[in-house]
């Protein structure tokens, strides 16, 4: 396994927070982009589970 699964398993901050800042940016990404209504429509909530998600996780531990 590597470094970045083996974390997320384990429940270490630094592999959690990187996935919930790709979340965070592809919800921003989803509420820009003017081709795909459903990503628009969708862009809110995967915004807010990312923020949600890295407030959490950054009380793991190191």
């Amino acid at each position: 396994m590597t470094g970045f699964i083996r974390g997320v398993f384990r429940f270490r901050r630094g592999p959690w927070e990187m996935l919930a800042t790709i979340l965070i940016a592809l919800g921003v990404f989803m509420l820009m982009q003017p081709f795909m209504m459903w990503a628009y429509t969708y862009s809110f909530i995967t915004t807010l589970v990312g923020t949600v998600m890295f407030i959490i996780v950054s009380h793991f531990p190191e």
